[in-house]
């Protein structure tokens, strides 16, 4: 059989209409969009066509949408003005966001002295909103709220509309990394209260080092990166325009698509994760095999296997031609393991190898037949 790639989470395969429609541009499109002459205006005419396509997504104003070079810096643009130039002084987050968040919030408080509050998180992952309320109550600060969508390791899905009418609640901003869930679940911004959101194309069919910051009207974000007054003066540097031609075309086919890939690849979730159960003494992390509280992308597990085995179970599938991605902590004296997973799970689990699969379109159930058999025999064989 051949490679079968299930790490869609760390980044997916370019549809051919997207490679096609970027192809073109990069042919017949050269001009800077900033130029005043007609050959730069022609650019400039296409960069604001994406821009109004990508924001009717979300009902948002063309306005609000900035775009950058990925979800990173998107993440980082949104945090460090919130501190440098908004006056936030107070972070509530989670120990299990991704590290363009965490490690950002940690940057922040070490050069700025901004106080960090973290809501406690339960064992499936979820947010204690509870905590999370009281936190808001008790912060007389300049308070930004930043909590994942979707968790790239395990799944769980946040109630963005309830978080946000929180933090509206309570008069603080609201930043949600949504990396894992634009182009996968609709998002519509005129009802729900988001102030900032981040997302990147690669995660979605379209190509890697372009994404967007949406950016709520009136909050008077500055950049981060200084030089030209690009993108409305929040982010300096001449726009890659065939990027943001493949950034647009890959949203527009996901969102077009939706409900007829968004069943396709639950219905092979579900199947997945009911074959994994006749796996002895597998375990699935989060919620993910829970189809109402995680996403359909999505489903990392606990393996059955001995603390000297694990660290070359993840080298064993790739042998067998199968991409995933490790979740499992403390594999090697140089590895720190997941964060995620550190936070969630018993430190017997922590010992035993964590598995993440993540799905596409691109997947088959011939696929999944094979990969679920290939764990039942390297299992087998490391009891």
């Amino acid at each position: 059989m051949s490679p079968i790639y299930l790490d869609n989470a760390a980044t997916t395969p370019v549809r051919a209409e997207v490679a096609n429609k970027m192809a073109e541009i990069l042919k017949t499109t050269y001009g800077n969009p900033s130029s005043t002459h007609s050959v730069g205006r022609t650019s400039k005419s296409i960069l604001e066509h994406c821009r109004k396509r990508i924001a009717a997504h979300f009902n948002a104003k063309p306005s609000e949408i900035v775009f950058t070079s990925g979800g990173t810096e998107a993440d980082n643009l949104v945090l460090r003005s919130a501190v440098c130039d908004l006056k936030v002084t107070h972070i509530i987050s989670s120990k299990i966001e991704h590290h363009a968040v965490g490690h950002t919030i940690d940057a922040l408080a070490l050069d700025r002295g901004i106080r960090v509050s973290y809501v406690r998180i339960f064992d499936d992952g979820s947010v204690d909103f509870d905590h999370l309320e009281e936190l808001l109550a008790n912060s007389k600060e300049k308070t930004l709220v930043s909590l994942m969508h979707v968790n790239n390791e395990i799944g769980t899905i946040l109630d963005l509309k309830h978080t946000a009418d929180l933090c509206k609640q309570y008069n603080s901003l609201f930043h949600s990394d949504a990396v894992q869930s634009v182009g996968h679940f609709p998002i519509d911004l005129s009802e729900i209260s988001v102030d900032f959101l981040a997302a990147s194309a690669h995660k979605f069919h379209g190509p890697k080092g372009i994404g967007f910051t949406f950016v709520r009207s009136g909050l008077g974000l500055q950049p981060i990166i200084t030089g030209g007054s690009q993108e409305r003066g929040c982010r300096a540097g001449t726009e890659s325009l065939h990027d943001i031609v493949g950034l647009d075309e890959a949203l527009a086919l996901a969102y077009n698509n939706l409900d007829e890939e968004q069943q396709y690849i639950a219905n092979l979730k579900s199947f997945f994760v009911e074959h994994l159960k006749d796996i002895p003494g597998l375990k699935f992390n989060g919620c993910c095999d829970n189809p109402t509280k995680s996403t359909y992308t999505l489903v990392n597990v606990c393996l059955p296997v001995s603390q000297d085995k694990a660290p070359l179970f993840l080298f064993q599938l790739d042998l067998k031609g199968i991409a995933c991605s490790k979740g499992s902590a403390c594999q090697s004296g140089s590895d720190l393991g997941s964060h995620v997973l550190n936070e969630i799970l018993s430190d017997e689990d922590l010992k035993k190898p964590s598995i993440r699969f993540s799905l596409s379109k691109f997947n088959t159930k011939a696929e999944i037949e094979h990969v679920v058999s290939t764990l039942k025999e390297l299992v087998l064989e490391s009891a």
